[in-house]
């Protein structure tokens, strides 16, 4: 994050980035931040709910039956270090992002970071492979680079979604389960939770319902407000062949975004299966 603006004035170029743009437009325009240093939302470490998922809650993710090597996505990744994080855990892990420039942090945090400290695997835990992808996940050409089955046995979600403006929800629901193998986890921690949709993004409202709405209805364009509030009340039944909440809860830490002024903590950790 640029230190010679305020979190207000970073907000709102943010916001101005966007504003009136083709989504088309949208990738050279994070890579802009990325080069201009406008990166609040990098934390410089994976968030603290994804480590406490990955090391107490073995429940929650999917084990191969035939003990092969899991494969793991992150779209948006940024510098990468949840990346790292699922590497160490023995994950094959790919890190997807548009922005060249972000990109290239990641494979210097790799150079920087990889195999120390929370990027150490334990013992038992043979390291799994790290491979950084420039692409687009709406677009299939990324995939030619993902080793064997295109598809992943667990992906994170975390300040993708929220990046994404509503009327791109629909194919990112989509694409999400089109990409999730059939005993797969999708991971996503739900954020920001309590934010006014009339605000507008990015980041953009993402609470609960946004995520319960769009996955469990892959591809359908779902009713919004003019102020962009999902109209819950108008939604059809959760498609059949829809991806389906397995858990549902606050984590017990997570970044400094996901408080409220009290301390009490906002975000939210969902996991999806087909």
């Amino acid at each position: 994050m640029t230190s010679d603006l305020s979190l207000s004035e970073t907000r709102a170029r943010i916001k101005a980035q966007f504003e009136g743009h083709d989504t088309a437009q949208h990738g050279e325009k994070w890579d802009q931040l990325w080069k201009d240093k406008v990166t609040p939302w990098d934390n410089e470490s994976p968030n603290p709910a994804l480590i406490d998922i990955l090391n107490e809650r073995e429940d929650l993710v999917s084990k191969k039956a035939d003990g092969s090597r899991k494969k793991a996505l992150v779209a948006g990744c940024g510098k990468g270090y949840d990346v790292l994080l699922l590497s160490a855990m023995g994950y094959d892990a790919y890190g997807l992002d548009i922005s060249q420039t972000g990109l290239q942090g990641a494979k210097d945090t790799e150079k920087e970071k990889d195999g120390k400290g929370l990027y150490e695997p334990k013992d038992g835990i043979e390291k799994g492979k790290v491979t950084w992808i420039a692409g687009d996940f709406f677009k299939d050409d990324f995939l030619t680079i993902v080793e064997g089955e295109k598809r992943f046995d667990l992906i994170y979600d975390y300040t993708f979604g929220c990046a994404l403006p509503p009327v791109l929800r629909p194919a990112w629901s989509k694409r999400y389960h089109e990409l999730l193998s059939p005993e797969g986890r999708l991971i996503c921690l739900e954020f920001p939770s309590t934010k006014s949709p009339s605000i507008g993004g990015p980041p953009w409202a993402m609470p609960p319902r946004i995520y319960e709405g769009h996955l469990s209805r892959p591809g359908e364009v779902l009713p919004y407000t003019e102020t962009c509030e999902l109209e819950v009340e108008k939604l059809g039944a959760p498609h059949q062949n829809g991806l389906q909440r397995t858990a549902h809860f606050h984590p017990k830490r997570t970044n400094r975004g996901g408080y409220d002024s009290d301390g009490k903590i906002t975000d939210w950790v969902s996991v999806w299966t087909h």
